[in-house]
């Protein structure tokens, strides 16, 4: 198991990787990082994100995000990060594309409505579901369920857990992805870049979203000084992007440009961390405090914006209104398939038949998790009879 040169002592070296929970021979030409990737990639959950909502519900604009190309997003950014502080580039980009594979249809609100209809079983939450996506639910391989990822990539996608369900994963799987959060150690460094990759990109992309809907302005984001400083600086550096016209491009450049600080933001401010830590090897980084972090004044302002989204695009009352009718929608389906488990397809109908109520429950969870949005709405109205989606 020789390190790869090109990777410092702290990065996560494939060769030397926990491994996967079955055993299988490596790949001629592959990573084991590199093969995590391929098989997120090809699996059905990754191609459902395409029709799954990230603020706007999918059906409202063809080019709203959705969890698909936010994905990309944070793999996009992660690479860069990662190439620059020595970390692998193949597991940020693993545990970037499978982060969101446990999300519901219709974004948060789906996940909050499914969570109250799951609130006696145990609860829902897309990190947990996440990780059941591809321990489990995922069926493409002969001899095992799941897509049996290393423990690097899986440690990864489960980036919140807490104590009672760390517990659980913990009995059944010991020494496994569970432990951490007992034993209240950090995750990998590529696990860590994943978390702040998918806050900068969300942050930047969603500016984007909510000026393109029209529900949030240009004139708006002067409250946000992140973003004001680099409009300005487009301004400066452009001033053909004052016109009307050009304010499209104007939003482009000053979010490209938010984007580049706050990225060489994350290098120099993570690298004088690891100066300062000196972990030796990944374990040594999961005994440390975390370390992929932004300087204080770039957290500070990135906290202002995040506020300043939740206030005006999140609780915006069109956003709202159409979050009240997604999370109807999750919680009649959750109704319908309670009292007609029939109703699902014939998997998750066996399993729902076969168990007491949790195992029931889960499994109608299961099947309303792995929806997109439009076929929620399909499923929804042929139960109900009701169109209360467009």
């Amino acid at each position: 198991m020789n390190p790869r040169s090109d990777l410092a002592a702290y990065a996560c070296h494939p060769a030397a990787s926990r491994g996967r929970r079955h055993p299988e021979t490596p790949a001629p030409t592959r990573s084991e990082y590199q093969r995590d990737r391929d098989r997120i990639v090809h699996s059905t959950a990754f191609r459902r994100l395409v029709y799954k909502t990230q603020v706007f519900l999918n059906h409202e604009g063809d080019l709203f995000r959705t969890r698909l190309t936010h994905s990309l997003e944070v793999a996009q950014l992660g690479r860069s990060i990662a190439r620059s502080l020595r970390i692998d580039e193949d597991l940020v980009e693993a545990i970037s594309l499978a982060h969101d594979l446990g999300h519901t249809p219709f974004g948060h609100a789906g996940q909050d409505a499914l969570h109250e209809c799951m609130a006696d079983h145990g609860g829902f939450e897309h990190n947990l579901q996440s990780l059941r996506v591809v321990d489990r639910l995922e069926e493409r391989y002969p001899h095992f369920d799941g897509l049996n990822l290393t423990f690097e990539t899986r440690e990864g996608i489960l980036k919140h857990c807490s104590k009672v369900h760390a517990q659980q994963i913990e009995e059944a799987e010991p020494g496994g992805v569970g432990g951490r959060f007992l034993r209240r150690e950090q995750p990998s460094l590529e696990a860590q870049l994943c978390n702040l990759a998918d806050e900068i990109a969300y942050n930047a992309h969603d500016i984007d979203d909510g000026v393109r809907s029209g529900l949030i302005t240009l004139d708006q984001l002067r409250e946000v000084p992140l973003f004001d400083e680099y409009r300005h600086a487009a301004q400066a550096a452009h001033p053909h992007l004052n016109e009307v016209a050009m304010h499209r491009r104007l939003l482009y450049e000053a979010i490209r440009l938010m984007l580049s600080a706050q990225v060489y933001d994350v290098i120099d401010a993570t690298s004088a961390a690891l100066a300062r830590a000196a972990p030796a090897s990944a374990d040594a980084v999961r005994l440390s405090a975390p370390l992929v972090c932004f300087s204080e004044p770039m957290r500070e302002q990135s906290v202002v914006l995040k506020r300043f989204l939740f206030k005006n695009l999140y609780r915006h009352a069109q956003v709202m209104e159409t979050t009240g009718r997604a999370k109807q929608v999750v919680r009649d389906l959750f109704t319908a398939y309670l009292q007609s488990p029939h109703e699902m397809k014939p998997a998750f109908a066996q399993q729902a038949s076969a168990g007491d109520m949790a195992v029931k429950a889960r499994a109608i969870a299961d099947f309303i998790a792995g929806m997109t949005d439009r076929f929620a709405v399909r499923e929804h109205q042929r139960l109900t009879g009701l169109r209360l989606l467009d």
